[in-house]
């Protein structure tokens, strides 16, 4: 059975991306700009995975067999 680690993994590692993106952006006029790009970006990305990991943990719809006539 598949585990809930992984969102919380990679959520450390997006949280750390951020960080980094945070401060290591080089200073100019464009600063805030750029920063918050990235962030809405790593945010976006990390949501959009865990959305799609977790709908295929707990699918809404199960599959269902149908009968083959022999």
């Amino acid at each position: 059975m598949a585990s809930i680690l992984p969102v919380f993994f990679v959520l450390v590692v997006v949280i750390g991306l951020m960080a980094c993106a945070a401060l290591f952006v080089p200073k100019g006029p464009q600063q805030m700009v750029i920063r918050t790009s990235l962030l809405v970006a790593l945010a976006a990305c990390y949501l959009l995975w865990m959305v799609t990991y977790l709908a295929q943990l707990h699918p809404l719809v199960a599959p269902v067999r149908s009968k083959v006539k022999a």
